[in-house]
């Protein structure tokens, strides 16, 4: 668990980490050399879930080392699928991160969204239903490396 008190927003407990892997943790399907340590690192205080429509059919063998959740979603209602599996695990301990329009929806009900702006770019819907938007993956999970560095970002 990570648990932060962030001055005019209360107490962030996060005990789940929720992301999207193709434009998020990979470019065209191949995972962004160096994660798959920080991932295990993270997977020793959060609960890692990987939630994917698997574009490119390599996800299982790419996060093969990686100490998470692997879940495939089908093709029709991308983004609510994600969204309830936010809300399944309860979205008040999820931080999510991802880049597509249908990363939006969970972003917008995780206790933390993260929007990515990488190579693949970033739809405008989720960058509006994020808290916050960095520019990598590793950024973004040296966020929750290192939790302080989320108070800049988010007090009041």
């Amino acid at each position: 668990m990570i648990k932060i008190d962030i001055p005019g927003h209360g107490i962030l407990s996060l005990e789940y980490l929720v992301m999207d892997y193709n434009g998020t943790l990979a470019l065209d399907g191949k995972l962004f050399i160096g994660l798959e340590e920080l991932l295990n690192k993270l997977s020793q205080n959060l609960q890692l879930h990987v939630i994917t429509a698997d574009t490119f059919g390599q996800v299982a063998e790419n996060m093969k080392n990686v100490k998470c959740n692997l879940h495939i979603i089908g093709k029709e209602n991308q983004g609510h699928q994600k969204q309830a599996y936010v809300e399944n695990l309860d979205a008040t301990k999820v931080c999510a991160i991802g880049n597509g329009v249908n990363d939006a929806l969970m972003l917008q009900v995780a206790a933390l969204g993260v929007a990515l702006i990488q190579t693949e770019g970033a739809n405008v819907k989720t960058l509006i239903n994020a808290d916050i938007v960095s520019i990598s993956i590793f950024d973004a999970l040296g966020l929750l490396l290192h939790p302080k560095r989320l108070v800049a970002s988010l007090r009041e």
